[in-house]
């Protein structure tokens, strides 16, 4: 299982924090979970207002992710789901989603919790999803994730300002 060695953290207050999450819409069940368990780690995490945007698609989170990194969000949490079917389709989208939401975190600064789901089967999507059953929450841990770094990158700027 691809949890295994997963790090435990408590939630930490993250409530001067301006998060976003951006979240594909394909896979319905799928993202709903994922959303779900975000949503219970900003919630857990005392994040205030955090803003939702909804991408057709997985490729389509990076240049929203981006966008949302200029208008100064301190974190950003991008979810989608990619299920390889019988073409190359999959390996196409799922290096897009990861390169761009990469690019994203490095021309910004800004962390992007990286929620994407690449899965062989709907099976395992579900799996990943956070809903009742599942073995994992990936959207809670990619929000957890992201929030922390943001609350790291906050401390090396004042740390730097003296």
């Amino acid at each position: 299982m691809s949890g295994q060695g997963a790090p435990t953290a408590e939630p930490i207050d993250c409530h001067d924090l301006r998060v976003a999450v951006v979240a594909a819409t394909w896979h319905e069940v799928v993202m709903d979970g994922l959303i779900a368990g975000a949503q219970r780690a900003l919630d857990d995490h005392k994040v205030e207002a955090p803003v939702v945007v909804r991408v057709p698609g997985t490729f389509e989170l990076a240049v929203v992710a981006g966008a949302l990194a200029k208008e100064g969000y301190d974190a950003i949490v991008a979810l989608g789901v990619v299920i390889r079917g019988g073409t190359p389709h999959f390996e196409y989208v799922c290096s897009a989603a990861t390169d761009g939401l990469n690019r994203v975190a490095l021309d910004h600064g800004v962390p992007v919790g990286f929620g994407v789901l690449t899965c062989d089967t709907e099976e395992q999507a579900l799996d990943r999803a956070g809903l009742d059953g599942s073995a994992e929450d990936k959207g809670y841990e990619a929000t957890a994730a992201a929030l922390a770094t943001a609350v790291t990158l906050k401390r090396i700027k004042r740390h730097l300002r003296g």
